[in-house]
């Protein structure tokens, strides 16, 4: 013989059920549709279409609230990966914004995010701000170069600092890692670069 009342936990659970998964379908959406706007704001900030860059930024605040608000029910789904992809991503788009104008770098209160998402994403914005550096060189503008490369530096320099275990911070030691690397890399390319400019122009004025 059935417990008594056991249906009534089993209908329960399967309309929480329901609702976890509608609620999850949503998140799903909503954050691919983040992910996918973030990334046109970087393309656009590579472009110098500073204005729909702004603008693709503020509907990408609109899409991460809207869902964590409808997370915020289901605890069990509010921590789960997907969303803290999404929102890393908006870091970096945030933070890329920034640095290119010389600008307030975001925080982490005025994004909404997590820890690690914030550290990781800003540490990938620091990342993708090398192909800024490699097109302000091949503009002769090495000021704005060298401006930028000391910002990425200064990002570096703050997250290996935050020497927790990586169930913590996301991985953050990988993504330190990787920032090193493109730092390196970036700093010789600026380095060579300026280098051989200095030489052209100590040859035009030796033939002048």
């Amino acid at each position: 013989m059935a417990n008594p009342g056991w249906d009534d936990v089993v209908a329960a659970l399967r309309e929480r059920m329901d609702a976890m998964h509608q609620t999850r379908e949503r998140a799903l959406a909503s954050t691919r549709l983040l992910i996918q706007t973030c990334s046109k704001c970087i393309r656009h900030v590579h472009r110098h279409q500073f204005d729909e860059a702004a603008r693709l930024m503020g509907e990408a605040r609109t899409i991460a609230t809207k869902a964590r608000e409808d997370l915020r029910p289901h605890p069990e789904l509010f921590y789960a990966g997907y969303l803290q992809d999404a929102e890393k991503e908006m870091v970096e788009a945030a933070a890329l914004l920034a640095m290119v104008h010389a600008a307030p770098l975001p925080t982490l209160d005025s994004l909404g995010v997590g820890p690690a998402a914030y550290l990781n994403g800003m540490g990938e914005a620091a990342s993708e701000a090398r192909r800024y550096v490699l097109d302000e060189m091949r503009k002769g503008r090495y000021e704005s170069a060298e401006r930028l490369l000391g910002a990425m530096e200064t990002i570096y320099d703050d997250l290996i600092t935050f020497d927790y275990p990586d169930s913590l911070t996301g991985g953050l030691r990988r993504t330190c890692d990787a920032l090193r690397a493109v730092i390196e890399r970036t700093r010789g390319d600026l380095t060579l670069t300026q280098s051989q400019q200095e030489l052209l122009e100590a040859l035009r004025s030796a033939k002048e």
